[in-house]
């Protein structure tokens, strides 16, 4: 594990996701969280189930939730390549979620929190965080990826929850 953080996009294998999306983007500036997994998921970022648990999957879906927060918080992804000229994260249009796509990172997410075991009875990436002095502020961030996405899910079921009652005015209440 090659880090310089406690962020996955401080890492190698974040910066795999970085590489592996600055080819997939400009065939898709308008980026669906949910495309986005499926693609992920075809070249191997992550295992054909839950049940099949690897460091370098778990470190994608931290990867990926950090990206979408980044893009949701700013409106934009800062990973250009200035110094070989590639402008591709910079013409993002929009970059959205539906709720099974934040389901998939959250379980993910709260799979490695949990430390559910692989085959060999352990997670290996909070294992290899247990080894580092940085594993408190690891495990701080990770918590903090799982309440930012359980935030923006239960925004969204509040929302079609008011729309599904025929309450659509309630959408209007903050001067909108």
């Amino acid at each position: 594990m090659g880090a310089w953080g406690i962020k996955a996009l401080e890492s190698d294998e974040g910066l795999d996701v970085v590489d592996y999306l600055t080819e997939y983007i400009p065939k898709h500036y308008d980026l669906k969280l949910s495309e986005v997994i499926a693609a992920m998921k075809d070249e191997g970022f992550f295992g054909e189930d839950f049940e099949d648990i690897e460091f370098f999957f778990d470190h994608s879906a931290m990867t990926l939730s950090e990206l979408y927060l980044i893009y949701s918080d700013t409106g934009k992804l800062d990973y250009d390549d200035d110094e070989e000229d590639e402008k591709v994260f910079s013409k993002i249009r929009s970059f959205s979620a539906d709720n099974k796509s934040i389901d998939f990172l959250l379980r993910y997410l709260t799979d490695i929190r949990d430390q559910v075991p692989d085959v060999d009875g352990e997670r290996e990436i909070v294992e290899l965080w247990k080894d580092s002095s940085e594993y408190q502020q690891w495990n701080e961030h990770l918590l903090w990826l799982i309440n930012r996405l359980n935030k923006i899910q239960e925004g969204r079921n509040k929302i079609e929850r008011t729309i599904n009652h025929g309450n659509v005015s309630k959408l209007y209440d903050g001067g909108f």
